[in-house]
């Protein structure tokens, strides 16, 4: 079964990521790693919120 997508983790590691990238002392090879688990996240939450939204909306209607 699959882990339920959970928002705040999500956020927490996207803040972990930017300092990460932010700081001198981390090498080229693990920013292009971090950037590229940073865009799987965005993707998840954009795909949470917009199921969110819908969801809201149907109650709204």
């Amino acid at each position: 079964m699959a882990e339920k997508f959970d928002y705040s983790k999500a956020i927490a590691e996207l803040e972990e990521i930017a300092k990460k990238v932010e700081n001198p002392e981390t090498k080229l090879d693990d920013i292009d790693a971090l950037v590229a688990r940073s865009k799987e996240l965005l993707d998840q939450c954009r795909k949470y919120l917009r199921t969110v939204k819908e969801k809201i909306d149907s109650i709204e209607e």
